[in-house]
């Protein structure tokens, strides 16, 4: 099932996405009443998706990030890879949608894009285990883990370099079907190939991901965990567009700007 968060005619809503095949042109919104936790509670209202603005389909309250979870990233930048995963928070306030432009700070002369797999949680978690974790997962969407560069390597601590508002794009939609183990995610730049892995290549996998984390904090429904960016980021500038596109979820897309 595709999960989205939708602008349409008479407000905003939760609602499933019922495609004709691989025809995104005729699909169908079916709106969800509250949230879309648990078995889905239809109100029977339906837009076709064109009609409608796809939102960032959750609003988490905390976005927690994974660092160096992949080798040849580590290796890019002539890290380590650590032992355990290496997480820090990014907030709320940057979380931005599809098509909502990435806004660059005029602090930052080095804006970065890095591709993520995105975990959505679906119900509260504490100290789970491993092999607990997928229970306790809704779904899986993409995102955009955008850093100030200059920032991160001047300030030691992470935060202002990836706590910027909208330095974390999210979407299109949740994808609650796919298994995340081996997925194709590229990245590109005004249809230039930046980056080309697969989740496979994860150092830290999903459901250990999710574990650690729930051993440090409480997980809460719409909770994130982005797992982490391959080799091959880089810098992004006003006028631009960045899509990032996981198999079997679906491609993020966002322009660049000024802020």
């Amino acid at each position: 099932m595709r999960l989205a968060r939708i602008a349409h005619p008479e407000g905003v809503a939760f609602g499933s996405i019922e495609a004709d095949g691989d025809n995104d042109d005729a699909a169908q919104v079916l709106e969800i009443a509250d949230h879309p936790f648990g078995k889905p509670n239809y109100t029977g209202r339906r837009w076709p998706l064109a009609d409608v603005r796809l939102l960032a389909p959750i609003l988490p309250t905390k976005v927690i990030a994974v660092g160096r979870n992949y080798a040849k990233h580590a290796q890019e930048f002539g890290n380590e890879v650590p032992a355990e995963p290496m997480i820090f928070l990014k907030p709320s306030t940057s979380v931005i949608g599809p098509h909502s432009p990435i806004k660059l700070p005029p602090s930052s002369s080095q804006v970065d894009f890095e591709g993520e797999l995105a975990v959505v949680i679906g119900q509260p978690v504490k100290n789970v285990r491993p092999e607990q974790a997928r229970a306790a997962i809704l779904g899986y969407t993409v995102a955009n883990d955008v850093s100030a560069r200059d920032h991160q390597a001047a300030d030691g601590q992470w935060g202002r370099a990836k706590g910027f508002d909208t330095f974390c794009p999210i979407g299109p939609w949740i994808e609650t079907a796919v298994d995340p183990a081996d997925l194709r995610l590229t990245t590109e730049v005004d249809g230039v190939v930046k980056q080309d892995a697969r989740t496979s290549d994860m150092v830290h996998k999903v459901d250990d991901l999710v574990a650690f984390v729930s051993s440090v904090m409480t997980l809460l429904p719409g909770d994130m965990i982005i797992t982490g960016t391959p080799e091959g980021v880089g810098r992004i500038e006003e006028g631009q567009q960045v899509s990032i596109t996981i198999e079997g979820i679906g491609t993020l897309t966002n322009p660049v700007q000024s802020a």
